[in-house]
């Protein structure tokens, strides 16, 4: 095989013939013998192959199959050569001799050889998808479809059977991309089945990807140095060969990591990361970084991901206190549950690594273990019962923070009790809300000075004043109940909102003069009520869609929140009364689908109502307006108003004149709906303006050289891609008289005819005829004598339909010699119509005696005096007055019968009798048009010689 420089990318590789088995679809006949005589060398190889074949040359035909191999990249253009089947299978001129009948045919080019090769595809298929085959020369060109090697081999996978014409081979263990096809080369005599491989190259046409943007890896904080992590999810690239991916790298190692790529028996590669220092995860518990993937084309393509690597925890850090000793005092009339201390310890581990438990060393006695109590989660301390007269007063707490596998952190909490002497004020209140294990329970929205509790302060002494207030902040107030003394009332002083507060906390507090204070903590919590409405975060919704959506279509996800909480502050969503039946409302998601397909062109805009309601009693709801415009989209084909049209012009038009418009819609916006008309055909004649859609001729149409135009117009609109409709044009062309008779017969001027003088009257002695290319009336011809010269040339007439010259007398002795007729031939066109002229010569005599005498006359200059009567061929109406006087009659009787409207009678006789005699002339006329032509005069008659005519 010979290579054919850059557009050619292929090549044979091998060629192998062997004979095919039998098989009703590929029996094309028995092959026929060559037609070149067999040399005696191939005389043995002839008596072996009927020795052996001729038992069972009945049952089976043999057949030449053949297989090709060819190889080009992906990608490649449309009209890249392929390779020449008719080449690679020696069939042409030049070709290695054969051991088979292909090598006795006459070497001859493939186009000449009679019948020619035809080469075709076994069966359509595929076969105009990736490749074209000439029929006749038999090369293999690359399609407008690109090869993409990847989208034929990697999606379709696994191997293909020579099923059609085409099909697809690949092998999951190889690069191997193969598209198959079967070529029939026909006639009978060549007949071949050619198997043809086409070998898909790969090119670097893919960068290397990453099948997640975010890669996350973990590595213990304990890993040792060279410790090897397989980073899941490489970079997958469709590429093969050295083209797929070969490296990796990071974009910052951060000193601490490398990496590795490590290849298995399949050629995949994958990359590992490297731990190259000592990590702390209390000192950074995070890398980020890019990790790239590189393939080996050239140049070489890149993909990225991001790379975080994540340091887990362990156990390598104990808890610590942040003080070592705390001192604090407890008054002796502390109630029971007062928090007398705290303490903490910090563990920097994370999870179940750093869970501390406290308690109390073994050396704390246990009368202080009895007194105050320790929280072993939180390490809060608190006074578990009361301080009794016995109690001492230091107790020295050693508290232990207790981590897992760690050795226990110590502290030491010095409680130093101070006795009091007299009793405190007492607090005793009275609820009169609602209230559960000291908490109150308040509606929002109560009206103002809703009480809420009566509270007593007393002194238990009895000998010391007692005052009180309300500490904190809210909407109440504490204010003496008169007239009991020492009675309070707590009560609101506002409305309050649950939306803007839902939970107080105030404390009524009482001292003495003694400067001793009591505090009771009044929590109150308020209860929800249904006092808001559901709230859109857009009260309109401009949405917009592409026509000709799929059904069941996401248009939106509605969302309205309430500020009210539980049942009271769930949503529902609905469509308001005006919304169109295909669209849809998810109650409790919000989704707005449409069901149907919309379109644009039957309507481009939709608004209706959405609601938002809320599940309290009595429910509230709210109101959205959706605003919906439907895209349009290129789904209408330009319209033609009219199928067919056709315009009437006169011929010699001016170039460039206005012809007519071409009418064409689109119902599409925009740039869809922007129309662009072009002449398919004729273009080189005629042009249309894309505007205005008016048709005109570059050139003056002459109507005698084409009376008639077909053409296409294609009008293509602006989408993308663009639709097409097309219009029949036909253009008819009006005659104008624009040319003069053509005198056919006589020829010339000069031409004579010999009239014996016995020639009767009456006889036709010769004829003027002639022809008009114009049509109609411009074609109309009458014959008339406008000029004589001669003895007695009056003697001759013209008949002005036909042409034919008679004799109208008998000729006398003094009428020998030349008469000379100027004969003038007119059309009756419009406006103006046009003549030829030509001279008619006749010899009166027995015979013609002195040729040269008679050729000296008509060389003369003939001195005739031209008549004004101009030709007349129509049939004069003599029976107009017939028809006149035959309306007399008519008119009497009318007069007899209606005197008095006499003249309006007699105006219409007329008119009746005027529109019959119109009549009978427009039937002469038309008798006028329709002459026909002689069929027995010869258009290449040469100048006729001179005849005799008589009727003797």
């Amino acid at each position: 095989m010979r290579g054919r420089g850059n557009a050619r990318s292929s090549r044979a590789l091998a060629v192998s013939w062997r004979p095919a088995i039998w098989h009703p679809r590929l029996d094309m006949g028995r092959l026929s013998r060559p037609r070149s005589s067999t040399s005696h060398r191939n005389l043995p190889h002839l008596f072996l192959f009927f020795l052996f074949v001729g038992p069972f040359n009945c049952l089976a035909s043999y057949s030449r199959a053949t297989e090709l191999l060819y190889s080009l990249n992906e990608g490649l253009p449309a009209g890249v050569l392929i390779g020449s089947l008719a080449e690679d299978l020696r069939l042409v001129p030049g070709a290695a001799g054969r051991q088979d009948q292909l090598s006795q045919l006459p070497e001859r080019p493939v186009a000449e050889r009679n019948p020619p090769l035809s080469f075709s595809l076994a069966s359509r298929g595929l076969s105009g998808q990736y490749v074209t085959l000439d029929n006749r020369s038999g090369e293999l060109h690359t399609s407008a479809q690109e090869i993409d090697r990847e989208a034929l081999c990697l999606e379709g996978g696994g191997g293909a059977a020579w099923g059609g014409s085409i099909s697809i081979s690949s092998s999951p263990s190889s690069d191997s991309c193969l598209l198959l096809l079967d070529v029939l080369v026909l006639p009978q005599e060549y007949f071949r089945f050619v198997k043809v491989k086409i070998a898909i190259r790969d090119i670097n046409d893919n960068a290397p990807q990453f099948p997640v943007s975010q890669i996350s890896v973990w590595v213990p904080e304990n890993a040792p140095i060279n410790t090897r992590l397989a980073i899941e999810h490489p970079a997958m690239d469709p590429d093969v060969g050295t083209n797929g991916v070969q490296t990796y790298r990071l974009l910052d190692y951060h000193r601490m990591f490398t990496l590795d790529v490590e290849e298995n028996e399949n050629g995949e590669r994958t990359p590992y990361l490297i731990v190259m220092g000592l990590l702390d995860r209390e000192t950074q518990d995070q890398y980020v970084s890019i990790i790239i993937a590189e393939d080996g084309g050239s140049p070489p393509l890149l993909g990225s991901a991001t790379l975080t690597i994540g340091i887990t925890d362990i156990n390598d850090n104990c808890p610590l206190f942040t003080d070592s000793q705390i001192n604090v005092t407890v008054f002796g009339n502390a109630t029971v549950g007062t928090p007398v201390a705290a303490v903490q310890a910090v563990d920097r581990d994370l999870g179940t690594n750093a869970q501390i438990t406290y308690a109390y060393s073994q050396k704390v006695p246990q009368a202080s273990k009895d007194l105050f109590h320790l929280d072993e989660t939180t390490g809060v301390i608190k006074l578990f019962s009361k301080i009794g007269g016995s109690v001492l007063q230091m107790h020295k707490l050693t508290i232990l923070a207790n981590g897992p596998g760690c050795i226990p952190a110590v502290t030491t909490a010095l409680v130093t009790i101070i006795k009091v002497i007299f009793r405190p004020p007492e607090i005793v209140p009275r609820y009169i809300a609602n209230e559960v294990d000291g908490i109150v329970y308040l509606k929002e929205l109560e009206p103002i000075n809703t009480p809420i509790a009566f509270f007593t302060i007393r002194d238990p002494e009895g000998k010391y004043k007692v005052n009180c207030y309300l500490d904190g902040e809210g909407p109440f107030r504490l204010s003496p109940y008169k007239p009991y003394n020492n009675e309070y009332l707590l009560e609101t002083t506002k409305l309050m909102d649950y939306e803007l507060q839902q939970f107080y906390e105030i404390a009524v507090v009482a001292w003495n003069s003694e400067g001793f204070h009591v505090k009771k903590i009044i929590k109150v919590q308020l209860l929800d009520d249904n006092d808001n409405a559901p709230i859109f975060l857009q009260p309109l919704l401009e949405l917009t869609i592409e026509e000709n959506n799929a059904p069941n279509a996401f248009l939106t996800k509605l969302y309205a929140t309430d500020a009210d909480s539980g049942e009271r502050g769930q949503v529902s969503y609905f469509l308001g009364p005006d919304a169109p039946s295909y669209f849809s409302l998810d109650s409790v998601t919000g989704i707005l689908t449409v069901s149907t397909q919309l379109d644009r062109e039957e309507k481009e805009r939709y608004r209706y109502t959405v609601r938002a309601v809320d599940s309290g009693k009595p429910p509230r709801e709210s109101v959205a307006t959706v605003a919906l415009t439907v895209l349009d989209k290129n789904d209408n084909s330009p319209r033609f108003i009219n199928k067919d049209f056709s315009f009437f012009v006169p011929e010699n038009f001016p170039g460039y004149g206005e012809i007519g418009v071409i009418s064409v819609t689109d119902a599409d916006a925009g740039r869809n709906g922007w129309v662009a008309l072009s002449v398919v055909n004729q273009s080189d004649i005629f042009v249309i303006d894309t505007g205005k859609g008016m048709l005109r001729a570059k050139v003056s149409l002459d109507r005698e050289q084409q009376s008639s135009y077909t053409l296409w117009v294609e009008a293509v609109d602006g989408g993308e891609p663009a639709l097409s409709s097309t219009a029949k044009i036909t253009i008819l062309l009006l005659d104008i008289n624009d040319n003069p008779p053509l005198v056919l017969f006589p020829q010339s001027n000069m031409s004579y005819l010999l009239v014996l003088p016995s020639t009767l009257p009456g006889s036709p002695v010769t004829e003027v005829y002639a022809v008009d290319k114009d049509t109609g009336m411009n074609a109309v011809i009458a014959y008339s004598i406008i000029g004589r010269r001669g003895p007695r040339p009056e003697s001759f007439r013209i008949d002005p339909k036909t042409g034919n010259i008679t004799l109208e007398e008998a000729l006398l002795q003094t009428d020998y010699g030349l008469h000379r007729l100027l004969v003038k031939v007119s059309d009756h066109g419009y406006p103006e119509p046009l003549h030829s002229t030509v001279m008619v010569n006749l010899f009166v005599n027995d015979t013609v005696s002195n040729e040269s005498y008679i050729e000296s006359l008509l060389r003369k200059e003939p001195e005739i005096n031209i008549e004004e009567k101009e030709p007349q061929i129509s049939i004069e109406p003599t029976h107009r007055k017939v028809e006149s006087v035959s309306c007399v009659p008519t008119l009497v009787a009318l007069s007899v019968i209606s005197l008095g409207s006499l003249t309006l009678v007699t105006g219409m006789g007329i008119y009746i009798c005027l529109r019959r005699g119109k009549k009978h002339h427009r039937e002469d006329e038309n008798l006028e048009v329709q002459i026909p032509l002689k069929g027995k005069i010869d258009l290449h008659m040469r100048e006729r010689k001179p005849m005799a005519i008589s009727n003797i």
